[in-house]
């Protein structure tokens, strides 16, 4: 019996470990995927830096009080298996956002960015976010605006001395 409580024990101390060193942790319900659907799920998840497990909702709420996460204990019924994301916040949330509007059965609970517990609609808002490089070209059109809007100036300027030139010779 004793050796059972260790395991559970160290499920437990897996559990809480992975949450604290998770950048983006998400809950969902895959009740109605198929085999397959969940393989391709399991399969962009992966692609994407993402571990995705099926995790027992009692050890993760023993897991969530080690870890003072006690607000995900209200999403943790019924089947679970949360998207666990060490490198990237954005991942997890886009992969399954998308796969969510593709597949009805997965239903998004909520989730923790960054040591916050989040609602579905804060992992909406951060899947509808841009890519990393997309934001970056963002802000280099936004920087490189005010220098190409002077280089446009003067070239103006100088097309326009340049017709006073060529009228007068």
């Amino acid at each position: 019996m004793s050796t059972a409580i260790e395991k559970k024990k160290q499920v437990v101390a897996e559990i809480a470990d992975k949450l604290t060193r998770s950048k983006a942790t998400i809950l969902t319900d895959y009740r109605g995927l198929n085999v397959s659907q969940l393989t391709e799920l399991r399969k962009q998840l992966r692609e994407a830096g993402v571990d995705y497990q099926v995790l027992k909702n009692t050890m993760t709420r023993r897991a969530t009080a080690q870890t003072n996460l006690t607000e995900l204990d209200d999403k943790l019924v019924g089947p679970t298996a949360i998207a666990f994301s060490n490198d990237d916040v954005v991942a997890p949330a886009k992969v399954l956002h998308k796969f969510a509007k593709e597949n009805t059965e997965l239903e998004i609970k909520g989730g923790v960015v960054e040591g916050r517990v989040v609602s579905l609609d804060e992992i909406k808002e951060l899947a509808e976010l841009p890519s990393r490089e997309g934001l970056l070209s963002m802000l280099l059109s936004v920087l490189q605006a005010p220098m190409r809007n002077f280089a446009l100036a003067v070239k103006a300027v100088a097309d326009k001395d340049g017709e006073g030139e060529s009228v007068e010779a």
